[in-house]
């Protein structure tokens, strides 16, 4: 799966309504809705969008006809294997009717030409962690877990050395565990939070 490197955006006109599509990654539902209410443009006619963050999705048709907008625009995200992604399509009304079908084609293709366009980024699946080590042990474990790809999220000291707060690639969890075992010869263990 992939999701968007950046926000991108993309605007086309048919039959005298402007539409705009803005589409962008995003990490939760909190911050797809946050991506909605930020690119929503209020003085236009309909702002539709649709969002895929794994197994959960949502879209709006923003009072166009049932099914004219959302729908398709989640049909975009999905037909280009995207994930942890939000977008908007954002219409200005320009006196011509387009019809369901009109409609379905311009919120579509609108979302999908933004997307084909936007440049992509392989979805990595992560966990949390947490590992507690000792000053003597610190420098060489987060050297050889940042070159794994694994995040320090935080690092708080103690005493004797410090807490790490890790995200890591699902599938180097293994690996992760048992290089902090190996360099702290048996003192530190790696205790995932998922």
């Amino acid at each position: 799966m992939f999701t968007l490197q950046r926000i991108e955006t993309q605007t086309q006109e048919i039959k005298k309504s402007r539409f705009l599509a803005i589409c962008g990654p995003v990490g939760n539902e909190e911050e797809a809705r946050d991506f909605i209410t930020r690119h929503s443009d209020l003085t236009a006619s309909h702002n539709c969008w649709a969002y895929r963050i794994g197994q959960t999705y949502r879209f709006s048709d923003d009072g166009e006809p049932s099914g004219t907008a959302g729908k398709p625009i989640l049909q975009a995200i999905d037909g280009q294997s995207l994930d942890h992604v939000a977008a908007v399509v954002t219409r200005w009304f320009g006196g011509t009717l387009l019809g369901s079908g009109g409609l379905m084609r311009a919120y579509g293709g609108t979302a999908a030409m933004c997307l084909r366009a936007a440049e992509k980024t392989e979805v990595i699946e992560t966990v949390t962690g947490s590992a507690v080590c000792d000053f003597s042990d610190l420098a060489l474990i987060k050297a050889r877990l940042t070159a794994l790809g694994i995040t320090i999220s935080a690092e708080a000291f103690t005493g004797t050395g410090a807490e790490l707060s890790l995200q890591i690639p699902r599938d180097t969890a293994e690996t992760a565990s048992a290089i902090i075992l190996d360099l702290s010869r048996g003192r530190t263990f790696l205790k995932l939070g998922d």
